[in-house]
């Protein structure tokens, strides 16, 4: 019988970043590389050289004598991920008024639209996991209704620091309903062809974060970074 193939650092990276996105390890957790090494199936060395990467994205933190802890939610790094996102998705979608030969036709148009609608159903009445990850295919299809579903990929891996406070919004502050208006105001503008409409109407929701960040921070002031503070080392509970 063949031998099970152990995680290279890479899986584990990747594992690591979803558990910290999703918020499966919150914002102050402490991490402990044998636990973590022991429920992967790994050496310590590959989880070693996860956390460094994950050091260098900004998601986790070393401190000498205390240990590794997940960064907590840093509303500068919110911002510029907002800005990086708000940059691309409104780009693309404003390309609907002015096409040009590089973007080329979308065939799947109606078929698009059509699933855009059942996401929108969908939406309504979601959980918290399930509606993040209906929020994730309907602006990547938006992009891929503009026919620039390519450059999601890098929207995504930007924004990594942006997804936490959104599930965080999401769990705790925002009405999904009035996601899922917002979001429908949108296609319906898209596929009426009123793009200034369009656009706007993504612009205030994308931007509603630091109306709705302020909200989570004021109730829960431990999941944010303190300038110049040195971590507890406990873990902070905050998916149930």
């Amino acid at each position: 019988m063949p031998t099970k193939k152990r995680p290279s650092h890479s899986q584990v990276y990747r594992t690591l970043r979803q558990q910290i996105i999703r918020l499966e390890l919150a914002p102050g957790a402490a991490i402990s590389e044998n636990d973590l090494a022991s429920q992967l199936g790994v050496s310590r060395t590959p989880v070693r050289e996860a956390l460094l990467l994950l050091q260098e994205e900004g998601l986790v933190e070393v401190y000498p004598r205390i240990g590794s802890v997940v960064s907590r939610v840093n509303p500068k790094r919110i911002a510029e991920a907002q800005f990086l996102r708000e940059a691309v998705e409104v780009a693309s979608l404003r390309s609907l008024a002015e096409p040009s030969p590089a973007d080329g036709p979308v065939p799947d148009r109606d078929q698009l639209a059509a699933a855009l609608g059942e996401n929108l159903d969908e939406q309504l009445g979601a959980d918290t996991a399930r509606f993040f990850e209906l929020d994730e295919q309907f602006h990547k299809g938006l992009m891929q209704l503009a026919g620039h579903g390519g450059s999601w990929t890098s929207v995504a891996q930007a924004k990594a620091h942006l997804d936490r406070a959104r599930l965080l919004i999401i769990r705790d502050v925002s009405d999904n309903s009035q996601l899922v208006k917002e979001h429908r105001t949108i296609l319906e503008s898209t596929l009426d062809g009123d793009i200034t409409a369009a656009t706007s109407a993504l612009t205030a929701h994308l931007r509603q974060i630091f109306t709705d960040i302020k909200t989570v921070q004021e109730s829960a002031p431990e999941l944010f970074a303190t300038t110049g503070a040195t971590p507890v080392r406990k873990t902070v509970i905050v998916w149930e």
